[in-house]
């Protein structure tokens, strides 16, 4: 009899017509796949029901996040073999319902069902977001419930992960030798220079986060700021902050939807990193929103991922690991679908400026916050929810290396009908 390691190499080499590019370690202590190579490990037969219940990007995260698979070695090489292995092997490469038209394989699957016994579906993890899938209507509440899910699960967690900065998108690298902190407040006052912020102007941070944007703008350029976010424990963090830098008269935050801000006109609108929550069902709401909210020459800094368009734009579906574990309503767009949108709301488009190489340096910086301080990491939320995001973290990082996703800052006026814009000559030279 095979031991197990060889029997599941052999199975996902004929399930997926190619080599194994990983060894595999399985729970009697057997190895088998290339030597040298990062080693994948089946910790208990549990991880092939997960597998056998729901294939796929969901069974596989599921298995992870349980903490039945695990890597023992880079876990940046074990992800990026195994998404060729599954996902990027092109348009020759065997899919899974050819596979099981080839009776070995339809038997070696039969012998898998066998190796996974008893036969009964396990539990998904606590960590996932129960009915994930019907948050795509992106209504208040379902926006409320998601961003819940992804924010509320600890402050002290995300100022382990994040650092001193407390900021939760893109950075900003002069050098890859650059400080995290130091990247972030580049990325910061960067933002500040494309809008043009001046003492006594007023500034909207949608999707405020723990109040670094307000407290970076009110401080550093002396305009009052208001910043709204849809997470409880972000905003009690960023009013404590704000507090302790005597930003109260300056600086207002609250628990609210963007929807629902009526206060304007405003000098300047930031999102930044908010907009992939929306939905692409909402997205004309959303810019039509903002640029109603601009006085005439206002301008909006909207900091956005994107990802690649596609030949058949509605083959397009939602990553189920994100969904279900991340950012459950999360929908990415083309960056020129969101350039588009934009224009439909009434505003000119002035500047893009792509970075996505900034969001992986990162992301790996963050990834290794949380490497370091592992154990403490765990502790502070929950051991699945490290693993959570200890495994979307390094894989986004891989994704934008490769050109999978990119990160967009897209600069937008509310040009007044005398087309006077207000924006330099050079938009390159923010901070000249």
């Amino acid at each position: 009899m095979q031991d197990a390691a060889l029997r599941l190499k052999n199975l996902a080499e004929q399930l997926m017509g190619a080599p194994l590019p990983v060894r595999i370690r399985a729970w009697d202590g057997s190895e088998a796949g290339p030597p040298g190579a990062p080693v994948l490990v089946v910790r208990n037969r549990r991880a092939l029901r997960h597998l056998l219940w729901k294939p796929g990007e969901l069974g596989l995260a599921r298995a992870w996040v349980a903490g039945d698979l695990d890597v023992d070695g880079d876990l940046y090489t074990v992800l990026d073999r195994m998404a060729e292995f599954i996902w990027e092997r092109g348009e020759g490469a065997r899919n899974l319902r050819q596979s099981l038209r080839d009776p070995a394989v339809r038997s070696a699957v039969r012998s898998l069902f066998a190796l996974s016994a008893p036969f009964l579906p396990p539990a998904p993890p606590p960590e996932e977001m129960r009915g994930h899938g019907r948050l795509h209507l992106h209504t208040k509440g379902s926006d409320r419930k998601a961003i819940s899910h992804h924010y509320d699960v600890g402050n002290d967690f995300y100022e382990l992960v994040l650092g001193p900065s407390m900021v939760y998108s893109c950075a900003y690298w002069e050098s890859p030798r650059s400080t995290l902190e130091d990247a972030q407040r580049d990325k910061l006052e960067l933002v500040c220079a494309k809008l043009g912020l001046k003492p006594g102007m007023r500034l909207l941070d949608v999707g405020c986060g723990w109040g670094s944007m307000a407290i970076h703008a009110a401080r550093e350029h002396g305009v009052g700021v208001v910043g709204v976010t849809l997470s409880q424990e972000q905003a009690v963090y960023a009013r404590k902050r704000i507090a302790e830098e005597g930003l109260m008269d300056r600086v207002e935050i609250r628990v609210q939807d963007y929807r629902d801000v009526r206060d304007g006109p405003y000098d300047a609108i930031s999102s930044i990193g908010m907009a992939e929550h929306v939905g692409s069902a909402r997205y004309l709401e959303y810019a039509r929103n903002l640029h109603a909210l601009l006085q005439p020459g206002g301008r909006l800094l909207n900091h956005q991922i994107a990802r690649r368009p596609r030949a058949d734009e509605s083959a397009y579906s939602v990553d189920e690991f994100i969904d279900a574990y991340v950012f459950p309503g999360g929908e990415l767009a083309p960056i020129g679908t969101t350039v588009g949108l934009l224009e439909d709301a009434g505003f000119e488009v002035r500047d893009v400026e792509a970075i996505r190489e900034h969001y992986a340096l990162t992301l790996r910086a963050w990834v290794g916050n949380l490497e370091a301080r592992w154990a403490e990491g765990r502790r502070l939320t929950s051991p699945g929810r490290a693993r959570v995001w200890r495994l979307y973290m390094a894989a986004s990082a891989l994704a934008f290396e490769r050109n999978r996703i990119g990160v967009n800052q897209v600069l937008a006026v509310r040009t007044p009908p005398s087309g006077a814009s207000g924006t330099p000559l050079r938009t390159r030279d923010w901070r000249a």
